[in-house]
């Protein structure tokens, strides 16, 4: 069974076989700290809808770091765009820059 790219999401256009390290599952359960089976786990089962990408080499279920990456930032909700809640202070001085500015507009 193979994992595609396309399980971490739907914008990840990567090619996997072309990224280094490469690492089995075991190794890389050992990098992260966690059982094997953890691992293996994240590539059949998923964990939050997401699979860990891994590829069969020489019969050997393997993945790699940025593969894993990509993992971890997709189950914790990283995104290049996301943004941090505003503070109420934040989100008023806000409001009141937009009210000047249509007062100063007009309207």
């Amino acid at each position: 069974m193979s994992n595609s790219p396309a399980s971490v999401g739907a914008d990840s256009a990567v090619d996997i076989y072309d990224e280094f390290p490469r690492r089995t599952l075991t190794e890389a359960a050992r990098r992260e700290g966690k059982g094997p089976s953890t691992v293996w786990r994240w590539a059949l089962k998923g964990c939050r809808g997401v699979k860990l990408e891994t590829f069969l080499h020489g019969g050997v279920r393997c993945t790699t770091d940025p593969a894993l990456r990509r993992f971890f930032d997709a189950i914790n909700g990283a995104s290049p765009l996301s943004a941090q809640p505003r503070t109420n202070r934040q989100r008023e001085a806000a409001i009141s820059k937009a009210e000047r500015e249509l007062r100063q507009a007009g309207v």
